[in-house]
């Protein structure tokens, strides 16, 4: 028979006018394009026109008699087979779907349709809507038919929903964005690094239903990024009729590190020295967030809250690929507890000409 115009609206063969409606107006409220994300419109797109041609074909008595009789091919074609093998097409199709006798189905079946001059003219999706919704057609406002120009776009537009207008969803509220945060080791925010998310929402399935969907967000950690920086996957939010779904945001935190601290584009790392090294020299000897072994000579004197800065041994800089900032390292002298009455004179002896 082709398309199961019945199937579609989830309705049984004895459905009376009021069944198909209520029946319409479900899955019209689920997959009407303008209550659908971007992502989503194509798909819904051919689904509300196939809602709307089932609504259209079984709600008139001729289509939906000769629907019944002779399947959708032969009601779009105008070509059906002889008066004598009505009987016999009728006969199959009532041992396919057993009824009681005198319902509303079998009185359509009895009745040959007059099909001599039947041509297929579908009824237009937006009519169907708009006469069955009224007002809430054009996102609750009134005229009626105020926005029919622009709604004939979606529906007919072979180049699909695309469109720069601020109304392309109709008036849609967005569900407010939900936001996650995301744990990042120093390590990573240097070296950069690939993080896989997995995410449980809810979205329609194609009967109109709900479900669960289990997706892996593959987020791409580029150096140099900071705490604070959002990675924004738009409308992954749980679907809901009427509501384009949430943006889901990851949010940068950075794990505290061991010997390392960010300060913007800067490392800063403090180093205790004793009074002998700060006086005498001494080589400094770092491994760096890429596993590199700095090393780095102290040949001048060290005063107290002394800093040392290298040149380019920072965090990089995202927006400026090749460069990094500083790293700082602060330096602390760590003074003897106590000293014997030899070790201060020896002091004396070897510092007193010192000015």
């Amino acid at each position: 028979m082709g398309v199961d115009y019945y199937n579609i609206l989830k309705v049984n063969r004895h459905a009376t006018d009021e069944d198909l409606k209520k029946a319409y107006k479900r899955l019209a409220m689920i997959w009407h394009p303008d209550k659908n994300p971007s992502y989503k419109r194509p798909e819904a797109e051919a689904k509300f026109k196939l809602i709307s041609e089932a609504y259209d074909v079984l709600t008139d008595p001729q289509k939906r008699q000769i629907y019944d009789l002779y399947g959708e091919e032969a009601l779009k074609s105008g070509q059906f087979p002889p008066s004598s093998s009505t009987n016999q097409s009728y006969a199959s199709t009532s041992a396919s779907f057993p009824r009681g006798g005198g319902d509303y189905y079998n009185q359509r079946q009895q009745q040959q349709p007059n099909t001599g001059s039947f041509r297929f003219k579908p009824r237009d999706a937006d009519d169907i809507y708009e006469e069955l919704f009224g007002a809430e057609a054009n996102g609750g406002g009134g005229g009626g038919r105020g926005n029919r120009g622009f709604r004939e776009g979606y529906f007919r537009n072979n180049n699909g929903y695309g469109s720069s207008s601020s109304s392309s969803n109709g008036g849609m509220r967005k569900a407010a964005a939900v936001e996650n945060v995301l744990p990042c080791s120093l390590e990573e925010l240097y070296k950069g690094a690939k993080k896989k998310m997995r995410i449980s929402r809810n979205v329609f399935d194609p009967s109109g239903k709900f479900r669960t969907l289990e997706e892996i967000l593959t987020i791409e950690i580029k150096p140099g990024w900071k705490r604070g920086t959002k990675i924004t996957f738009p409308e992954k939010g749980n679907e809901e009729p009427g509501i384009i779904p949430a943006d889901v945001i990851f949010v940068i935190e950075e794990k505290p590190h061991a010997v390392y601290k960010r300060d913007g584009n800067d490392l800063v790392v403090n180093q205790e020295i004793t009074l002998l090294d700060a006086l005498t020299g001494k080589t400094l000897d770092l491994i760096t967030l890429d596993g590199r072994n700095l090393m780095i000579p102290l040949t001048d004197i060290i005063k107290p809250g002394a800093e040392v800065v290298i040149p380019n041994e920072g965090m990089p800089i995202s927006k400026e690929p090749g460069r990094k900032g500083n790293l700082r390292i602060k330096l602390d002298v760590k003074y003897p507890s106590r000293l014997t009455t030899e070790q201060k004179s020896e002091l004396r002896r070897v510092l007193g000409s010192v000015s």
